[in-house]
């Protein structure tokens, strides 16, 4: 039986913690966050009440003999709580994406944890999404031909949606402690990861992006595309393109967060539409116009995975799966810290090509960069806490008129539980 520890007990825990809980090869024995009423009210809600809580991580780490630590904390903090687990002996870590706020702090974790022989794992549940694994299925069994092009768009709707805590929002918004954006850099990891595993690459040559700060707060609108390597010489051109709309006044409920993605893949013998994600299983989800997968191939247009399971917490559940099977056979996680350091060298190109309004390379997104200043991320303007209230304030009028007039679905409510 493996021995889990939560070091950090905010939003996100709530799906981190489905996989632990249908195992029969885990237990949760201990958790850890700096806020006990909260800490409590998890383990209330999970069904685990005599679950020790810890108010310091070194201590939770010293005295339980944890198998698998979940590291669920601010970005800054990954690489500190990283190493003293490894050296504590922890044999698998597991952290939340992204792996670090820099570069710099990625490399060492790395490091730290070969030179203790501890398995480290980015946690990116989208790459365990089951819709998603099915378009890969057919993408290697070649149903659009080669891939060519790769699209996404994230849309951040009205809701409603799942309550965030404010704290989770505040932080987000401190780049020295994010590592970029909330929208490009934290949430886009996920994108990012879609980006590189759905075209079987493992990075891309070079990106343009573009950023409007409107908010002073969010990263987004915002728009990038660029260049993926070439495997042979005579490879066509391949390229991807993402872009981060906001659409707060479209009424949409959300079951998770108030986004969701739409990605569409073009081939050399035809294209493929993935319809959403993050809130499937809503009434998009619902309706026959916007099926899962969609591929049109051969003059034929098909719909795939209409069976399959599109509520988001089965990506965190067989994300978790996959790591205990990881730890329990000896076997490399999904995915791995270079893997999850390459993520994060990708979304830290959009704001390095903002900044310098100019093509960003690869290869420049270094330890070494940031340690002379040239490849750094840096808040764009000074937070104008006014201009987002009055943002914010926009969408829930918005809502509440909507509402009044009629626009809701009458089956929807806020309803996940465990």
């Amino acid at each position: 039986m493996l021995r889990v520890g939560i070091i950090g007990c905010g939003d996100i825990a709530n799906f981190n913690i489905l996989g632990y809980l249908r195992s029969q090869e885990t237990e949760l024995v201990a958790v850890c966050d700096t806020d006990l009423i909260k800490a409590g009210k998890k383990l209330e809600r999970w069904g685990l009440r005599t679950v020790p809580i810890y108010e310091e991580f070194k201590k939770m780490i010293d005295r339980e003999d944890l198998d698998i630590v979940e590291i669920l904390t601010p970005h800054h903090l990954h690489a500190p709580m990283t190493e003293y687990c490894a050296k504590a002996g922890v044999p698998g870590i597991s952290v939340q994406k992204p792996m670090a706020h820099t570069i710099t702090d990625c490399d060492y974790m790395i490091r730290v944890c070969a030179e203790e022989k501890v398995k480290l794992k980015l946690f990116e549940n989208f790459r365990f999404y089951p819709v998603y694994l099915r378009a890969k299925e057919l993408l290697e069994q070649g149903v659009i031909g080669e891939p060519l092009n790769f699209r996404i768009n994230t849309i951040g709707m009205g809701g409603p949606g799942m309550p965030v805590e404010m704290n989770a929002l505040l932080w987000r918004g401190d780049y020295d402690k994010c590592g970029g954006g909330r929208w490009i850099y934290d949430d886009g990891i996920h994108k990012f990861s879609m980006a590189l595993w759905l075209m079987d690459q493992e990075r891309v040559d070079e990106l343009y992006g573009w950023i409007d700060y409107f908010s002073t707060v969010m990263d987004a609108p915002s728009f990038m595309y660029w260049k993926y390597p070439s495997k042979k010489e005579n490879d066509p051109p391949k390229f991807g393109s993402m872009q981060f709309t906001l659409a707060p006044n479209v009424y949409y409920p959300s079951n998770y967060y108030d986004c969701d993605e739409f990605i569409e893949i073009s081939g050399t013998k035809g294209m493929m539409w993935l319809n959403q994600c993050t809130s499937g299983g809503n009434i998009i989800a619902k309706a026959p116009q916007y099926p899962p997968i969609v591929v049109y191939s051969d003059g034929e247009v098909k719909v795939y995975g209409e069976d399959l399971p599109r509520d988001w917490r089965y990506s965190f559940i067989n994300s978790t799966e996959h790591f205990i099977n990881a730890m329990l056979k000896g076997n490399d996680p999904i995915y791995t810290g270079e893997q999850g350091k390459n993520l994060s060298i990708f979304a830290k190109m959009p704001f390095i090509s903002t900044q310098q309004n100019r093509i960003v390379g690869w290869d420049e997104i270094t330890p070494e960069t940031e340690q002379n200043g040239s490849c750094n991320v840096i808040e764009p303007v000074k937070i104008d806490g006014g201009i987002f209230r009055k943002y914010l304030k926009s969408i829930r009028m918005d809502l509440k008129k909507g509402i009044q007039e009629g626009l809701t679905h009458k089956e929807f409510k806020y309803q996940y539980e465990l």
